[in-house]
């Protein structure tokens, strides 16, 4: 006898709820069903999943793996019901799509109101989150898709092209370099460069880009860092260092109301690739494909 897609979805839900009564709640079954479920899935199972205790629930190591799989079963079961869905009328129904924060705010708000126009059974539930942690979701069926930059190593993932997003300096607006038509690589690494954070792929790319080194901090010093794109234009604007800015957040406006000069950098092709991925193999390959053309408009 095999487990039920019902009884593994109790187990989800009683580990995401930590009780038997909330997660039979969020079942929309009596608390007795749900518990009567845990035992069924137990029986098929041989063994135990999880143990009571008044610090609320706890999963056995067959608990685990078993959660561990039911997750997987139950995002392929939700895709083959979304992809039968959209076998007649792509991009319709849930769709679950990631962004990166340095695209979010300064892409979605043109392409939501265009996607709402051409696809009005669209139902977009966005995450916005850094490259690494999007990516994790994505081979691990949480997400559809991502709306990321390259380069970045998608190994197990495909991708349609977006858009090239060229990396512009940013100085302050009494800065030598604001009179110059561009800024160079050379004249760039003779200042203190501010970035973002650890983690955020802007920070690798815009260093790539031009051939740089990560800043050091001098002994007893520190490196200052940015958490978003915000903050960094503010911390340029007070005459802390110079950085470097994607085109699209310039043209969204980013820096229209700080003291900060916008310059092109002097390099070969100083830019992003904006992509949308997906899982090799994924039923909604077609809905990604229609997605990054539907971006790139």
């Amino acid at each position: 006898m095999l487990p039920t897609l019902r009884q593994l979805q109790y187990l989800k839900l009683l580990v995401e709820n930590g009780a038997f009564g909330r997660a039979a709640e969020a079942a929309h079954v009596t608390q007795p069903t749900l518990s009567a479920g845990i035992q069924e899935l137990e029986r098929c199972l041989g063994a135990p999943v999880v143990e009571r205790s008044r610090a609320g629930v706890i999963l056995t190591p067959v608990g685990e793996e078993a959660l561990r799989r039911a997750r997987t079963i139950l995002n392929e079961a939700e895709e083959l019901v979304e992809a039968a869905k959209s076998a007649s009328q792509p991009l319709s129904g849930r769709f679950r799509l990631g962004v990166i924060p340095t695209i979010a705010p300064f892409l979605l708000p043109r392409a939501l109101p265009l996607l709402r126009e051409r696809f009005p059974k669209l139902r977009l539930f966005l995450r916005e989150d850094l490259t690494h942690r999007l990516i994790a979701a994505l081979r691990a069926g949480q997400l559809d898709a991502a709306l990321i930059a390259l380069p970045y190593d998608l190994t197990g993932l495909h991708y349609a092209h977006v858009s090239d997003d060229e990396l512009m300096a940013a100085v302050p607006a009494n800065h030598p370099l604001a009179g110059q038509q561009s800024a160079t690589v050379e004249a760039l690494e003779k200042e203190d460069i501010i970035l973002l954070e650890d983690g955020h792929c802007l920070r690798e790319h815009a260093l790539a880009a031009c051939g740089l080194k990560p800043p050091k901090a001098a002994p007893g010093e520190e490196v200052f860092a940015a958490t978003s794109l915000p903050t960094l234009v503010q911390m340029v604007g007070s005459g802390l260092g110079v950085t470097f800015l994607p085109a699209m957040a310039i043209e969204a406006g980013l820096t229209d109301a700080a003291p900060v000069a916008v310059r092109p950098i002097a390099a070969d092709h100083p830019s992003r690739e904006i992509v949308v991925a997906w899982r090799a193999g994924s039923s909604r390959a077609a809905e990604g494909r229609l997605l990054a053309d539907t971006l790139r408009t």
